[in-house]
């Protein structure tokens, strides 16, 4: 399955151009959509006819990858929190779960917060770099009630599950 999305290419090739980063920046801390110097770099990427979820997690994925334009195409956002995790001294991560528990069972309104605090928490721990493609599908699926506790589960598994032998083959389905 291709789990690539095409918000998230565009995205990428924007890597490089300092000017649009800048202005998509300026989304962060800020409701998604609100902010009119985004517009120019994410309205030719939406379909006409999105809904309010799906164009709220455009605006909040774009300001969220110019904050921390690194990517990987492996993982979810419970992997990649799950690399900071001590395993010699277990006691040591009870901020880090709390971290983690937060934005696994942020509402809906409250996501760009918490996400916004996970993204930045990514960046200063060794500029983690993130599977962009997979946060995009998740978030949208989070604003679909029949999809949101299986996203909520895969992040769980990722950030829980000891790391199996082959990480790599993980199943990337929307």
């Amino acid at each position: 399955m291709n789990y690539e999305h095409d918000f998230v290419t565009y995205l990428e090739s924007l890597r490089e151009n300092r000017g649009a980063l800048a202005a998509l920046r300026r989304g962060l801390g800020q409701p998604p959509g609100d902010v009119s110097d985004m517009f120019r770099y994410v309205v030719p990427k939406m379909k006409a006819k999105s809904g309010t979820w799906t164009e709220k997690t455009h605006y909040l994925i774009a300001s969220l990858f110019a904050l921390h334009p690194v990517s990987t195409s492996s993982g979810n956002i419970g992997n990649h929190f799950a690399r900071h995790l001590d395993h010699q001294n277990p006691e040591n991560n009870t901020a880090l779960e709390r971290r983690f528990t937060i934005l696994l069972t942020a509402s809906p309104d409250d996501l760009h917060i918490y996400l916004r605090q996970a993204i930045s928490f990514l960046k200063s721990k060794e500029e983690t770099p993130i599977n962009w493609h997979r946060l995009m599908w998740d978030v949208l699926a989070l604003g679909d009630p029949e999809k949101t506790s299986k996203t909520q589960k895969r992040w769980a598994e990722g950030f829980w599950r000891p790391p199996q032998k082959d990480e790599s083959t993980e199943e990337l389905e929307s």
